[in-house]
């Protein structure tokens, strides 16, 4: 179960004179005392899991019910430990240097300007994106 607690302006929850949010019993709107000007809004999800994240469990699970594959898995595991810790390092030392890491931030700005004008900008751009991002994702799975 999910809750989020919110304190909102009330000019946010009255239009005009007119409330726009109606408390009732599933959508409680308390007013702290001395603050009238300012709401709690408390909100609380329940439900059953998403099927996402239950495929992904059955399917590590599918692969560690498999001898023959638990030592592939034990070995991609390591390998990306290994592989995050030797990345921090390199990481850790190329910013001690003087100049390249304000030359990397540089670089590093000029490729999301680059990325939000080729990809997010404009619709047809985004579905291109997605698209792609779909087809990697279906060939990393097998599918």
């Amino acid at each position: 179960m999910a809750s989020i607690v919110a304190n909102f302006s009330l000019a946010l929850l009255i239009n005009g004179s007119k409330p726009s949010i109606l408390p009732s019993s599933n959508f409680p709107v308390f007013s702290k005392p001395g603050r009238q000007s300012r709401a709690l809004v408390i909100v609380k999800a329940a439900g059953e899991s998403s099927d996402s994240s239950t495929s992904l469990v059955e399917s590590v699970q599918n692969v560690w019910d498999k001898p023959e594959d638990r030592v592939a898995v034990i070995g991609l595991g390591l390998t990306a430990v290994i592989a995050v810790w030797a990345s921090s390092n390199f990481i850790s030392a190329i910013d001690k240097l003087p100049v390249i890491p304000s030359f990397l931030e540089f670089v590093g700005i000029l490729y999301s300007s680059w990325f939000v004008y080729r990809y997010l900008l404009f619709k047809p751009d985004r579905e291109e994106l997605f698209g792609n991002i779909n087809k990697y994702i279906s060939n990393i799975l097998g599918q």
